[in-house]
């Protein structure tokens, strides 16, 4: 829990909002951010590389939400995106072209093609077929792609294997021995324009060596590429900064940015970096209400009416997330496996917690602001839940609860 998520009079409250007024307007389950944690968490990161020349690009795929967007474009940030749906998502929140960098492995031409007409700042590529395709796609519009490679540095980034992205056997970027070779074939190419290097080693590290070791790497390539007439305009060193959803302990973002300066020292390329967890894994919770208190014969189970299908982290990386009652009670404390309705054993929030509740009370599941809505669904027909933001007394919702009908609106009988 952190300085905008607080308990005042036994009541879970986001800045000056108690929850429980939440859910009862808006109902659960619900995502409730707190704008000045997106606020705070940014700026930390625009003080700590204030020295340089700097692009802090948001990741997208982190929380889509138009409301965020909107808070990180009206603070200045970029933006890191992976499919055309992304691109479209920060115009219409009013983030600019020329702040948006574009990742991904598998680029269509129709991507590509929005992409170039709206005029981002630069394709990290991630293979060379993608580098001939964006070449034919740019000339068939008369346009030069601005790019740079993805280089998979081969760094374990110590983090859960499906997160990990910076290994060889991982399916992004190009190999770091090859890189140079599809440096030189892009700088021939009639319309590309190499214009700097992109590294990205996974999600959620909490520790800075790997980062640094990454940065040496990447070093040592601009540097190669330099005595072969290729000079960069800029470094991309990624995100994965991670953020403490238990006992982790990961580096502050002033001490990441200290190391990353450090090995930078000397260096005037402008650095790009793509934080998405950090800047929003603890600025949001999803409120749920317990339905059933069930006594099992070797275990308890709070059933609740938040499922895998709003929040997909504990299925699918068996992810830990604290979980609080919003109303504390002086009441025996029990130890429950917090479950959701969906027809799957691996539907559960968390495990074995103890707390001190009874049916029909609400909780705060933590850190939920990352991965939670973004990764949503509509299994079992469950409409997606509503997203609130919080500025001090202020109450927004931001993206209204879907209804059963809308889930089924463009399906079609047969006749």
């Amino acid at each position: 829990m952190n300085e905008y998520f607080h308990y005042s009079h036994n009541q879970l409250h986001v800045e000056q909002v108690a929850l429980d007024d939440i859910a009862q307007q808006f109902g659960t389950p619900c995502y409730v951010y707190s704008r000045a944690a997106l606020t705070d968490a940014y700026q930390q990161f625009a003080q700590a590389f204030k020295s340089r020349e700097h692009l802090i690009c948001f990741a997208v795929k982190a929380n889509s939400n138009l409301a965020i967007l909107n808070v990180f474009a009206r603070l200045g940030a970029g933006f890191d995106i992976v499919s055309g749906g992304e691109l479209q998502r920060v115009l219409a929140a009013g983030g600019a072209a020329q702040k948006i960098v574009f990742s991904g492995v598998g680029k269509s031409e129709a991507e590509m093609r929005l992409a170039l007409e709206v005029g981002i700042l630069c394709f990290n590529v991630e293979s060379e077929p993608e580098l001939a395709r964006l070449n034919a796609v740019a000339k068939s519009m008369g346009k030069i792609a601005p790019i740079s490679l993805r280089v998979n540095p081969n760094v374990d980034a110590k983090t859960h294997p499906y997160i990990s992205t910076g290994l060889k056997q991982n399916k992004f970027g190009v190999a770091y021995t090859e890189a140079l070779a599809l440096y030189q074939e892009a700088a021939a190419m009639s319309h590309l324009r190499v214009t700097g290097m992109d590294c990205h080693i996974g999600s959620q590290l909490t520790d800075s060596s790997p980062f640094i070791a990454a940065a040496e790497k990447v070093l040592a390539l601009v540097d190669q590429l330099a005595a072969h007439g290729i000079v960069l305009e800029h470094l991309d060193l990624g995100g994965g900064l991670g953020i403490r959803y238990d006992a982790e302990t990961p580096p502050s973002i002033a001490h990441y940015a200290e190391a990353l300066l450090g090995a930078l020292q000397g260096r005037t390329q402008k650095l790009i970096v793509e934080p998405g967890r950090v800047l929003v894994g603890n600025a949001g919770v999803l409120l749920t209400r317990i339905e059933y208190l069930k006594n099992g014969e070797e275990k308890n189970f709070a059933i609740v009416d938040a499922a895998m299908n709003d929040l997909m982290r504990p299925a699918l990386y068996d992810a830990y997330h604290a979980i609080l009652p919003v109303q504390k009670r002086d009441t025996p404390v029990h130890t429950f496996d917090v479950v959701g309705p969906i027809c799957e054993t691996g539907d559960f929030i968390g495990r074995a917690r103890a707390m001190a509740v009874e049916q029909g009370d609400r909780l705060a599941v933590m850190s939920a602001g990352a991965y939670g809505m973004s990764m949503s669904s509509n299994y079992n027909t469950r409409p997606r839940a509503a997203e609130i933001m919080v500025d001090g007394s202020a109450i927004f919702e931001v993206r209204a609860r879907e209804n059963v009908s809308q889930l089924f609106a463009a399906e079609k009988l047969l006749a």
